[in-house]
């Protein structure tokens, strides 16, 4: 038998490395760590330095919610319930510090606290039939050898040999039934001859102290917490929706939710609505008298009030697709560069009413620095040129009202739910737009976790929760469902690996049977820039349509398990068709995570206007340009639901922006990906069967689109980029 160690951050799953502790949970783990410390003694009898393991283990993480307690000759567990009556999850098997003889190490594994161990394990497994144990832990005090259960149950459980000859033994069957015999008569020779390496996590508490780097206390704190040892679930689904952030969203906009009969709907709300973005609309549509501007009306209702609360519905969606658009932008550019207050720029500060944030969204973000005049300039310096066709003025805004339509002075009753009464607000009403404001700024919007201490009590927003919440919005009238997400991410490994593979064997000279075949076959190859670049060009092939897009969830699955591909069979590449080995792109609850060698999560960082270094650079401007080459060449959707398709390209963009990185001083444009997500009925065609198509011609267009795009991001001259936009504008509409 061999031990392999591995560090606490080695041995973190994806999901736990992107776990925050809270800041009150991590400062009394550190407390009570020091404590702990202070009590090992080397000349310390045995039984006293238990009390001191239970006292840390129970104080620090488990008081009230799992027992920390002997159980038989069992020197410590942790029970899987608040008394020693649950069954047991973790065996700690303790040994005094200077008891060198009986520990384990890496150089000497079979010593008494490893034979103690199996000892313990079969009782529980054999006896109590307990297969829920999780971890087996031995431990001098100030060294800590981490076991998996399974590996135990693999080489000794399971082993019928060997379980006969501890029943055998138990029962008195053997020459002597004492656990000497037991640990040097039958343990001791049959570990010697084991032909297995156990795996497990290794640390020295000697080399934590108040001066230890906080990433690896955070490692170790959640490699000793119930997540770790117990396995319990800290974090549910990615896509899980925060109720109360729904309803108060709802409550801003204008609707509510309500039951019929088996159904969750959305309806206009009928109490405490006035000042509601979307009251407000309805009323300024109604006074201006819009609805007769508008081309085919009748798709938002058979009479005029239906009419009127559609269109200022879409047009609510659209601005608030905006504005979350930006809070994760700003969350985003305050990650870069290291909490910079600077960059908060979408707040009352800035934006004191609606004609402000017009101006933000069609002044600011949709225009270069060079575009904007000199008082946009300085108020906005922060804030960087998108070119995206999100904020550009709507063909709906454009027949009807903007978003400075809306009313500066009314007022929206605060609900009592509110999460501002937690925060201390005592006002029965707010004006609107301080209500948006100061509710969105209660919530964390980050695009994806880090590894840091969750140091203010906010509950985090990301893509994955806002697509939830505007499903449900979007399927106001009929109900709406929305697939979870680790469903959309197992579809898509088994759809696109498959998929994958036969593309391989059509394309290439491989002819194996999966995706292990495949990476075999891969990695066998003398692999050149030119034979990476093919390969990936195999995969960038592939067409993925979602004829019912929704939010554009599925299709965002699709994206990462793409990436996740690439990695895997190690072609992901940068646009000089140089891989990244020091990094690996997998998928964990539905999310990408990217990790280096050491299992830390990869962070794009600036520090005095620059990446922290250049590898930083290369990798996040490579994962930028593959998914946005993925999104504009393989990704296609289609909704009969316009504020789908609007919210299926906002989920997109996001996916995009998570990987924003900055070119010189400025951040690299989106695309227009509008190309390829669609308003239609793919149920009921719009065409006859027999209708002819010239696919020639289309595909000309499209080339042209995106030339012109691409073209309009890099243009100086005025005149040219007005024309290019004015193009982009005519070819989007011969497509539509």
């Amino acid at each position: 038998m061999k031990i392999q160690v591995k560090t606490p951050q080695l041995s973190l799953s994806k999901d736990l490395l992107r776990f925050r502790p809270t800041e009150p949970k991590f400062t009394l783990f550190k407390t009570k760590l020091a404590e702990f410390q202070q009590h090992i003694d080397n000349k310390e009898i045995e039984n006293q330095q238990k009390t001191y393991v239970q006292n840390f283990l129970r104080d620090a993480f488990y008081a009230g919610t799992n027992d920390v307690n002997l159980k038989g000759t069992i020197d410590l567990a942790i029970f899987l319930g608040p008394t020693s009556a649950s069954r047991v999850g973790v065996i700690v098997e303790a040994k005094a510090p200077g008891n060198k003889g009986q520990m384990v190490s890496v150089a000497r594994p079979n010593v008494k606290a490893l034979h103690e161990l199996v000892l313990y394990f079969m009782r529980e497994r054999v006896e109590e039939s307990n297969d829920d144990i999780k971890y087996l832990i031995a431990t001098n005090i100030n060294e800590w050898f981490v076991f998996t259960a399974s590996d135990f149950n693999k080489y000794f459980y399971e082993n019928a040999k060997f379980r006969k000859t501890y029943e055998d033994w138990r029962d008195k069957l053997k020459v002597s039934g004492n656990t000497d015999h037991f640990y040097d008569e039958i343990v001791k020779p049959f570990v010697d001859n084991l032909d297995a390496t156990f795996e497990c996590t290794y640390f020295d508490l000697r080399t934590y102290d108040n001066k230890t780097n906080e990433r690896n206390l955070i490692a170790l704190y959640k490699i000793l917490s119930p997540h770790f040892l117990l396995k319990k679930q800290f974090a549910d689904d990615s896509n899980t929706l925060n109720k109360a952030f729904y309803t108060e969203l709802l409550h801003i906009i204008g609707l509510e939710e309500y039951k019929e009969k088996s159904k969750t709907l959305i309806r206009r709300k009928k109490t405490d609505n006035t000042g509601s973005l979307l009251e407000m609309a309805i009323t300024m549509l109604d006074t201006k008298d819009v609805l007769t501007r508008i081309d085919n009306v009748g798709q938002y209702g058979s009479s005029r009030e239906e009419r009127l609360e559609a269109v200022a519905l879409e047009l609510c969606i659209t601005w608030i697709n905006r504005i979350l658009f930006l809070k994760l932008l700003e969350a985003q550019l305050v990650n870069y560069h290291e909490g910079d207050a600077s960059y908060r720029f979408l707040s009352l500060g800035n934006i004191r009413d609606f004609d402000e944030l017009f101006a933000l969204f069609h002044q600011v973000l949709a225009k270069t620095p060079d575009e904007r005049n000199a008082a946009i300039r300085e108020k906005f310096a922060r804030v960087p040129y998108l070119n995206s066709s999100l904020f550009e003025i709507s063909a709906l805004e454009e027949k009807s009202i903007t978003v400075e339509s809306l009313k500066d002075h009314e007022f929206l009753k605060v609900i009592p739910t509110s999460i501002l009464k937690k925060l201390g607000e005592k006002g029965e009403s707010l004006k609107t737009l301080e209500y948006l404001f100061r509710f969105l700024d209660a919530y964390d919007f980050a695009s994806e976790a880090k590894e840091e201490i969750q140091k203010e009590k906010r509950d985090l927003i990301n893509a994955s929760v806002l697509g939830k919440v505007f499903e449900k919005i979007n399927g106001y009238k009929d109900g709406s469902i929305y697939t979870p997400g680790f469903i959309t991410m197992y579809m898509c490994r088994q759809a696109i690996r498959l998929a994958v593979v036969q593309k391989f064997k059509d394309e290439t000279e491989f002819d194996g049977a999966d995706f292990d075949e495949l990476q075999n076959w891969i990695g066998d190859r003398n692999t050149t820039k030119e034979s990476i670049g093919r390969f990936n060009e195999v995969i960038d092939s592939l067409k993925i349509c979602d004829p019912a897009v929704g939010s554009g969830h599925f299709l965002v699955s699709a994206l990462n398990e793409i990436l996740s591909i690439k990695s895997d069979l190690k072609i992901f590449a940068d646009a000089h068709g140089k891989r990244f080995g020091e990094y690996s792109i997998e998928i964990s609850n539905d999310e990408l995570v990217i990790t280096d060698r050491e299992n830390n999560l990869f962070e794009y960082k600036m520090r005095d206007g620059r990446p922290l270094n250049d590898e930083m650079q290369r990798l996040q401007s490579s994962l930028f340009h593959e998914k946005q080459k993925l999104i504009e060449n393989c990704l296609f959707g289609v909704d009969v639901n316009p504020n789908s398709v609007k919210i299926c390209r906002l989920r997109l963009w996001i996916e995009l922006l998570k990987n924003a990185y900055y070119k010189d001083t400025d951040l690299e444009t989106l695309p227009n990906i509008d190309i390829n997500i669609k308003e239609g009925n793919s149920l009921i065609s719009r065409y006859e069967l027999d209708d002819k198509f010239n696919t020639k011609k289309t595909r000309e267009i499209i080339t042209m689109y995106r030339a012109f795009t691409t073209e309009s991001k890099n243009v100086t001259n005025k005149a040219r980029k007005d024309e290019l936009k004015q193009r982009i504008a005519e070819l989007r509409k011969s497509l539509s």
